[in-house]
């Protein structure tokens, strides 16, 4: 089971229909899939089930919100039970492939807030402790037998590193990057990339005073930055957007081949059906379904899949 986080400081940079379109193509590809919407703005959720469908069946009891939330009042709630098959997305699935969904909730800002509440107090050695069991919330979680089946578990977290977040980073074997190829998206990769280091950095040196002085430690890679929403010329990203993507490859980190090109039809509209753009037949989107497939088959082969 690989485990990805996918994120960036930057909104608007195509993070969610990222996330949403690799996880399709490797269900579709027969792979076992789990996306785990951990954005409180809710937009992976959004873009596989209708706000109707949410409000009645979902938000109530069934979201990654209510999961935290029973952590926090001693419940005994299993993270996998609120695993889900999409069902127009799920229907374009085959051969053995699975393309499950852990809704978000438009209330999961108060428990980033709530998390860091545990943060505090006692001695040094004690905030430390409290520091690992807060941030191991979703590795624990995720270490359920249920989870073993998935072949990839994909994160869309927020465009912050608050606390949430960081439970996304703890529990990864990988970290993806989508970046749009101009100033403002690619400004912070570097930063972002340092607040990584700090914080397994941190975490490593944490789990060293625990019961027996050697604890479970955190190793997270940068796959790659993904760059998207891109305008190309001759089957390459125009000139003007060039400079952003080699100044980004000259930061030392590892820059995916394939890159995505601007539709604002096509992607805009996927969410209303809940279908993802890659799993669109239509001859209108055939050109940008061959992208996404050359890029899923990227991510596939820098996973060892």
């Amino acid at each position: 089971m690989h485990v990805v986080s996918v994120i960036n400081y930057k909104g608007g940079v195509g993070k969610t229909t990222l996330t949403a379109n690799i996880g399709a193509e490797l269900a579709f590809r027969g792979r076992k899939v789990l996306l785990v919407d951990l954005d409180p703005q809710a937009s992976l959720t959004f873009s596989l089930v209708t706000p109707d469908h949410w409000q009645k069946h979902l938000a109530p009891k069934k979201t990654i919100k209510r999961w935290y939330d029973s952590l926090a009042s001693g419940e005994s709630l299993a993270l996998s039970s609120l695993a889900f098959a999409p069902r127009n997305a799920s229907w374009h699935i085959r051969d053995g492939g699975l393309l499950h969904l852990i809704p978000s909730h438009l209330g999961l800002i108060n428990v980033d807030l709530e998390l860091a509440t545990e943060l505090g107090g006692g001695s040094l050695k004690q905030s430390k402790l409290k520091y690992l069991r807060v941030h191991r919330r979703l590795s624990e979680g995720l270490e359920e037998s249920a989870f073993a089946d998935y072949d990839v578990i994909l994160i869309d977290c927020p465009p912050n590193f608050n606390v949430v977040t960081k439970t996304a980073i703890v529990a990864s074997d990988h970290v993806l990057i989508p970046a749009k190829a101009d100033y403002l998206s690619t400004l912070g990769i570097d930063y972002l990339r340092r607040s990584l280091e700090d914080l397994v950095e941190s975490y490593n040196d944490f789990a060293g005073l625990e019961e027996g002085g050697v604890g479970d430690t955190i190793d997270p890679k940068i796959l790659g930055v993904v760059f998207t929403m891109t305008q190309m010329y001759d089957g390459r990203p125009i000139s003007a957007l060039r400079p952003y993507i080699n100044q980004t490859r000259a930061l030392n980190v590892p820059v995916f081949d394939s890159v995505l090109r601007e539709n604002k039809t096509l992607f805009a509209d996927a969410p209303r059906g809940g279908v993802p753009v890659v799993l669109n037949t239509s001859s209108a989107a055939r050109g940008i379904v061959s992208e996404l497939e050359d890029l899923v088959s990227e991510f596939s082969a820098k996973l060892g899949l």
